[in-house]
């Protein structure tokens, strides 16, 4: 099992799925590295040799991925919560932060439900 950036790539998958369990990575960016690094993408990550493994690591290496990337996702959220911003407030309430309806399903987020105004019966 192959080991990119602290995270198990699964040999059974082909590479192109298999660097999307690299947080930050998708599919677009995942063809976007194995077509710089001149790796077939049909390949499975088992097959790789030692050499394509680490063109694949230099290639990752241009990008913010994994520790870097949460941590600056979530100095942004801290940010926009001390400027007291309305996504900001909204994070601090727990409640959807993109303009989402809130007085039908605003659960799926949070678990149980937040109470948002009186409800008339």
């Amino acid at each position: 099992m192959a080991r990119i950036k602290g995270v198990d790539i699964p040999n059974n998958k082909r590479i192109e799925i298999a660097l999307t369990y690299i947080y930050g990575i998708g599919r677009s960016l995942s063809n976007q590295i194995l077509n710089d690094a001149k790796i077939d993408i049909n390949k499975r990550a088992g097959e790789l040799s030692i050499d394509e493994l680490n063109a694949i690591r230099d290639q990752i290496n241009k990008y913010t991925i994994e520790g870097d990337l949460r941590r600056e996702v979530n100095m942004n959220i801290k940010t926009k919560m001390e400027i007291n911003s309305y996504q900001g407030t909204r994070h601090k309430k727990g409640l959807p932060v993109r303009g989402q309806r809130t007085n039908r399903n605003a659960r799926t987020r949070k678990g149980k439900g937040k109470v948002v105004a009186n409800k008339k019966k």
